[in-house]
């Protein structure tokens, strides 16, 4: 009897010891690296949305460092993996890094959601949810903005209209990277806060006195990798080009409505009225130039007469 107790326990703690040890493992595999920050792009988009959500006396979304991670992975693996190749769509994710992969709709019968990603590679506990926007060439964040503002499904989220009505977003995280602009939104705050930006450092942790009781805890956790491709770079092409700028006055516009539609700007004096087809949808653009400053007066004008007018840079 002694014999078969004194196995039990054995086991009985073999069990316990690898439990911990799971757990530390996950706990290292959710870190956030060290030297993570945010870019002057990815602030200054932050700021443009809750800007907007101000103007209709929506309260500001607090930056959160585990979506911001969440992001700035899906937008590099998105330019460098392309996991958004047919079926799949923007919201996927490649076999290229410390995540499962997912194509997005077509895994969404599986156990887990692409929207337990937060919860998979970071401490954020919750779902997050993804609106993400892309463009030929890199992104031009004043037409991220308009892009999103623009079309009904992606100001949802950032107005809390629609099936987010009476939502709280109590987390955001913003993504930049080349063609691509991400925003990752969740409905619990972010326990460990918000991200530093480029060229900020972490406060100086103050000396605690040797059996004080300062009430913090603290917890060291090893990152993981923080680029998802670091040696890649940008295809050649895109070296020194020449960047047009339109003036996108509709978006998500069906194929079979182009020809009204078009038809109807040149009769209200638009003389450069061109189409962007994009998945039998497009947006028309009424004006180009190859001069920024001469776009964004033209944008100023025409939003006189069609306040939803944005820049789209190609």
């Amino acid at each position: 009897m002694t014999r078969n107790i004194q196995r039990f326990l054995t086991l009985f703690f073999l069990l316990f010891a690898l439990a911990g040890n799971a757990q530390l493992v996950q706990k290292t595999l959710n870190a956030i690296p060290a030297n993570f920050r945010v870019s002057e792009e990815e602030m200054r988009l932050y700021r443009m949305i809750n800007d907007y959500r101000r103007r209709y006396d929506l309260p500001p979304i607090p930056l959160s460092k585990s979506l911001s991670y969440v992001a700035s992975a899906h937008v590099k693996d998105l330019f460098f993996h392309h996991p958004d190749q047919e079926p799949c769509n923007f919201h996927s994710w490649s076999d290229k890094g410390p995540w499962k992969p997912f194509c997005y709709p077509k895994d969404e019968n599986k156990k887990n959601s692409v929207w337990d990603k937060p919860k998979e590679i970071t401490p954020y506990k919750e779902k997050g949810y993804e609106i993400v926007y892309w463009e030929n060439n890199q992104v031009d964040i004043d037409s991220v903005i308009n892009f999103w503002k623009t079309v009904p499904y992606f100001n949802s989220f950032l107005m809390n209209t629609g099936k987010w009505q009476g939502t709280k977003w109590e987390a955001i995280g913003i993504g930049i990277y080349e063609n691509y602009a991400c925003a990752w939104f969740g409905q619990v705050p972010d326990q460990i806060g918000p991200p530093l930006l480029v060229g900020e450092n972490p406060p100086p942790l103050l000396p605690v006195k040797a059996g004080a009781d300062s009430g913090i805890k603290t917890e060291t956790l090893k990152p993981v990798p923080a680029e998802v491709h670091p040696t890649a770079t940008a295809p050649a092409d895109t070296v020194n080009k020449q960047y047009k700028y339109y003036i996108i006055i509709r978006a998500n516009v069906p194929v079979k409505d182009t020809a009204r539609l078009m038809k109807l700007y040149r009769d209200k004096g638009y003389t450069s009225v061109r189409f962007f087809p994009n998945d039998g949808k497009g947006r028309i653009s009424v004006f180009e130039t190859a001069d920024r400053a001469e776009a964004q007066a033209k944008l100023k004008e025409i939003k006189t007469q069609a306040r939803d007018a944005w820049m789209l840079k190609n």
